[in-house]
């Protein structure tokens, strides 16, 4: 079935993308495509910081310790 982004098929979509938006409006596209990015990539870095983050295990108990109520 041939590969699904070719040299040819990307000329083809920046010609339509082009033709479609105008060259005012391309810049203006490409810096909301640039900020949406970037906040995705903060967003995930806060998500994986989450999840790596070390847990506060002062009050855990040691193998074999027991804990006592008062």
């Amino acid at each position: 079935m041939g590969e699904l982004f070719t040299p040819t098929h990307l000329i083809v979509l920046a010609i339509v993308v082009l033709v479609l938006f105008g060259g005012k409006k391309l810049p203006e596209l490409g810096k909301g495509l640039g900020e949406g990015l970037r906040g995705f990539k903060e967003g995930m870095k806060g998500v994986t910081d989450d999840v790596n983050k070390p847990t506060d295990n002062s009050t855990a108990t040691k193998p074999g310790e027991t804990t006592v109520n008062k």
